[in-house]
């Protein structure tokens, strides 16, 4: 499963999301949006944006239960 949270510097829900990764998805890669023109456009305001094999599955506001939940679904979706 490949899982990708879209970031940005300086914000806080980012950074609530970034400390919840390591217990949940070791594997997830962190990736900045700032100076990336293209994510920045992409992305903009939405961040924190969690991605799973590459569908986006949430964004903004992400809880512990929501992380959990995503990769549940991102892993069941995976095996069909």
């Amino acid at each position: 499963m490949d899982v990708v949270l879209y970031t940005r510097r300086g914000c806080h829900l980012c950074e609530t999301v970034e400390d919840l990764l390591p217990h949940h998805a070791p594997h997830a890669r962190i990736v900045e949006i700032g100076g990336d023109s293209d994510l920045e456009r992409e992305y903009g305001l939405r961040v924190p944006v969690l991605v799973v094999d590459g569908h986006s599955v949430a964004e903004g506001r992400i809880d512990e239960a929501t992380v959990i939940i995503a990769l549940a679904e991102g892993g069941f979706r995976g095996r069909g």
